[in-house]
Parts: structure tokens; C-alpha cells; sequence
């Protein structure tokens, strides 16, 4: 970036040299041309810090990642959908955990996010993270093509949950499990701003996804964690 800044410095200097050489009074008739945008991402001085400004939901799944990594289980070999994967954060971890024989579908209905997963996929010499652009009803996977699903810090963005949820459990192997990660909200956070996205509490994001056709079967209690709750169910 430094030497294309360089390089339109001293363009704009010979521009008004050349101004100059045919009289003062003669206007310069071209400017220079502006600097391209930078790519989007393209931060990365130190990836652990551009990676934890740009999360978007709650510091918590940054700082906990361990901790919700190791709640969630995630065998050597398996594939996994993690949907709303924004900056890539989880599906990084998922790649290492997986392993070679696994695969990681790194889904999202913003493109630039997948342009970033990509970029620090290739960076880090990743080869089983698989970008997929989802819609709004639906994660685009094929039937039983993943063993797990995670969703953190993304259901209540869903604007049609009943048809995203029919394409989580087609895409659910017999037996698979989803995961899900959201906002607590009890009576000591009805009145706070940062919680008015956030549809309903723990209990009614489980009656709701038990009638999507899925049976919790885990409610793990995770280190470090507690504006966000983790609730694990089956594929019913």
C-alpha cells in the first residue's frame, strides 16, 4: 500500500512539473487517479487482533473459543457446517479439530466475509474449509452431507426460521447434532439495548427448535461464558 501511495505522490508531482513548464496561469487538466480501495480484510499486521475487531457478536466466543471448542466434541473426520461464520473464527478451530479426512463448510449470506475466510484459509496453508454462500432459508448443503451443524451468535438474525431449519436437518446425517450458541435474556436483560435483537431466552429457542424436528440432549456448562448459553441437540 506504502509503494501505491508512493507511486501517486510522484505522479501528481510530475503532473504539476509539467503544469509549471507551459505557464502558471494554465490549469492542470488531469488529476491523479484515486487509490483502489483496499481488499476487504486486508488488516492483517497481526491477524489475533484484526480477527477479534471484527467479530461481530459477543467477545465472549473470542475469548472462550477454547472452552466452546472443547464443549462441542468435534470428532477427528467429521464434517461440519458453521453457519454465520462471519470472520471465520470457528471454522478455523473446526479445520484443526477435523483434521485432513474432515471438512469444514464455512456458511454465510455475505460474500465479503467468504472472501475473507478464503484469505485466511490460503494464508494459513488451510485445505478443508469450504466456503458456501447460504440465503436467508436456506444453508445450501446437500441432504445428510454434514455430522454437525453450528450456529453461534446467528439464530436470532434468522428472519425464516422454519425453512433454515428444515435445510439444517435435511442436511443433518441420522444422528447428527446442532449446536447453538446465543444471547441469555431473563428479566435482568429485557431493558438492555444490546439484547434487542435477541427473540426469546434459552427455553424458547428450545421449544422452538424441538418442534423443527431436533431433541436436546446436552446443555453444556462452558468456562467463561455467561451473556451466551450452549445448548446441543439431535437430529430427532
Amino acid at each position: 500500500m506504502g509503494v501505491m501511495r508512493n507511486r501517486g505522490a510522484a505522479a501528481l508531482v510530475v503532473c504539476l512539473l509539467a503544469a509549471n513548464s507551459c505557464g502558471r496561469d494554465k490549469p492542470v487538466e488531469q488529476e491523479p487517479e484515486p487509490l483502489p480501495a483496499p481488499s476487504y480484510g486486508e488488516e492483517a499486521e497481526n491477524p489475533e487482533v484484526f480477527l477479534d475487531s471484527m467479530e461481530v457478536g459477543s467477545r465472549e466466543l473470542y475469548a472462550s473459543r477454547d472452552a466452546v471448542l472443547a464443549a462441542s466434541k468435534i470428532p477427528s473426520g467429521a464434517r461440519i457446517a458453521d453457519i454465520g461464520a462471519g470472520t471465520g473464527l470457528y471454522s478455523l478451530l473446526f479445520a484443526n479439530a477435523v483434521g485432513a479426512a474432515g471438512v469444514v463448510y464455512a456458511i454465510d449470506i455475505e460474500p465479503r466475509f467468504l472472501k475473507l475466510i478464503n484469505q485466511r484459509t490460503a494464508d494459513l496453508d488451510i485445505g478443508n474449509v469450504v466456503s458456501v454462500l447460504g440465503r436467508d432459508d436456506d444453508i445450501t448443503l446437500p441432504p445428510t452431507s454434514v455430522d454437525v451443524v453450528f450456529i453461534a451468535d446467528t439464530y436470532h438474525y434468522f428472519s425464516n426460521r422454519a425453512s433454515i431449519m428444515k435445510s439444517v436437518r435435511d442436511a443433518l446425517a441420522p444422528g447428527g447434532r446442532l449446536i447453538i450458541l446465543d444471547y441469555t435474556l431473563d428479566e435482568t436483560h429485557k431493558d438492555d439495548p444490546k439484547r434487542a435483537h435477541v427473540r426469546f431466552g434459552r427455553a424458547g429457542l428450545i421449544n422452538e427448535v424441538q418442534s423443527f424436528g431436533f431433541r436436546l440432549v446436552e446443555e453444556p456448562d462452558v468456562p467463561g461464558l455467561s451473556d451466551i448459553y450452549m445448548v446441543i441437540f439431535a437430529k430427532s
